[in-house]
């Protein structure tokens, strides 16, 4: 029960934040992707409560339908609440706050750069799948796919270290010392910490009741 509150507040909080919902379903989509094998596997492997279904040695219970669920919902909850900050504020401020909430440096310089090459990355990937179309290559279930997909992650690590060396060098003949500057100050108001204050009660109720 607590579990569908905290979803219905994810999703009040998107609404309330003028985020369009076909954005967050849109990327919901991608999300339901690692969470669905995993409710799938919780329904086959919960064995309490009463028996629903059998499939050959596989058993189906009430408890493992219940924590299934249970599982989707918060997961759901929890990647829905990831949108009013990403849909609401500029990245750059976002890691400006992250800063100023003392979050250790090094994870918001993983953060920064992740964000920064991530497209690079998949341009490289687009590049490469080119190259290989232009050459012929069709994908199929069979090992030639499976050859050729094995050596283009292998390129793709390769390709990426080199790169990672080249800025690396590139931003200490630079002057980089371990932080990078922004352009943008975070400053906390008193309507900020009020809706921090309403958000942590929501949270804790949500845990304790």
């Amino acid at each position: 029960m607590m579990a569908m509150v905290g979803l219905a507040v994810a999703l009040f909080l998107v609404f309330i934040s003028r985020i369009p919902f076909g954005f967050v379903l849109k990327h919901l989509a991608r999300v339901s992707i690692f969470i669905f094998p995993l409710c799938v596997l919780i329904l086959f492997t919960y064995h309490q409560g009463d028996e629903i279904a059998r499939f050959y040695f596989l058993t189906v219970t009430s408890g493992g339908i219940e924590h299934a669920c249970l599982i989707a919902v918060r997961a759901l909850a929890a990647v829905i609440l990831i949108f009013p900050l990403i849909g609401t504020m500029r990245f750059d401020v976002a890691i400006k706050a992250l800063g100023k909430l003392k979050v250790p440096n090094k994870l918001v310089q993983m953060l920064i750069f992740t964000y920064r090459y991530i497209f690079v990355f998949i341009e490289e990937v687009q590049r490469m799948f080119r190259a290989l179309t232009s050459r012929g290559f069709t994908g199929g279930m069979n090992g030639r796919t499976l050859r050729a997909t094995g050596r283009l992650i292998g390129m793709l690590l390769v390709r990426t270290l080199e790169r990672a060396e080249r800025v690396y060098n590139a931003m200490v003949s630079r002057g980089y010392e371990g932080n990078l500057g922004t352009l943008v100050e975070f400053k906390i108001g008193g309507g900020d910490i009020l809706k921090a204050a309403i958000l942590i009660a929501i949270a804790i109720a949500l845990n304790v009741f």
